[in-house]
């Protein structure tokens, strides 16, 4: 099961807005990139995305199994973030080494 609608980041102006304005906290296996924003003085919903390009694996299989794996995880930490957040998850190729309890 994927994230709720609400909290998916879904269009390519929104992943490109992170990217360029958002802060960057990294480690060898994922980098996160973080933008806080609040419209109308209403923080919205916490919006997040995946990001894992074909360095990580060639094998799309490979690829979706991480992205599955990094959502089941996000879902477990969603409730704990506070809201008003644009998020991106950039998967490395080091991420294959991981094992996931």
């Amino acid at each position: 099961m994927g994230l709720h609608r609400d909290n998916r980041l879904k269009h390519w102006k929104d992943f490109g807005k992170v990217y360029r304005q958002g802060t960057r906290y990294g480690s060898p296996h994922l980098t996160l990139v973080a933008l806080s924003e609040v419209e109308r003085n209403q923080p919205m919903a916490t919006k997040i995305g995946i990001s894992i390009s074909q360095k990580v694996s060639k094998k799309a299989v490979i690829r979706n199994r991480i992205k599955r794996q990094i959502r089941s995880a996000l879902r477990e930490l969603l409730p704990h973030i506070s809201p008003g957040w644009k998020a991106i998850v950039v998967v490395r190729p080091k991420a294959l080494e991981c094992k996931i309890r």
